[in-house]
């Protein structure tokens, strides 16, 4: 699987109801924990004092990434997305393979 550096910035329409948002949010949530059970969600974070979230998503393609992964998350019609597609850099000491 390819990575990708995803920025998500979720903004509630105005007029959206408390209930409707906790439900989606709590919904959210579990779909994050399956999509990280199945290895697309490798980390997220999110900046200090912003509403916004940082993460290495992985899926073969972009496509499937935007289409099988992010597009399946509950909040995302409220989600603008910034994708990053990543590779391995020499000089990562987190580089799984060993080799420089």
């Amino acid at each position: 699987m390819r990575e990708f550096l995803v920025e998500i910035t979720t903004t509630v329409p105005d007029g959206t109801p408390q209930d409707e948002v906790d439900r989606l949010r709590a919904a959210e949530a579990v779909r994050a924990g399956e999509l990280a059970r199945t290895g697309h969600l490798a980390r997220l974070w999110r900046p200090v004092g912003e509403l916004r979230s940082i993460g290495v998503w992985r899926a073969a393609d972009e496509e499937e990434l935007h289409e099988k992964v992010l597009g399946t998350l509950p909040l995302r019609p409220w989600m603008s997305l910034t994708v990053t597609p990543l590779e391995s850099h020499p000089n990562d000491p987190g580089r799984l393979d060993g080799t420089r």
